[in-house]
């Protein structure tokens, strides 16, 4: 399930994001997404999938 949120973020970045989301392929949100899990993983804090 995914869950909405607002986020600011300063319009330089914003933009960049934007431009690697399509180079990419994928909208801003969808990178956005993406950066989070890769920094989640490195991290070795990604959640870890449940079992059904």
């Amino acid at each position: 399930m995914k869950k909405n949120f607002a986020l600011r973020v300063d319009s330089e970045i914003y933009d960049a994001i934007e431009k690697w989301a399509a180079d990419e392929f994928r909208s801003a949100n969808g990178q956005i997404e993406w950066i989070l899990a890769e920094a989640l993983k490195k991290a070795k804090r990604y959640p870890k999938k449940k079992e059904q």
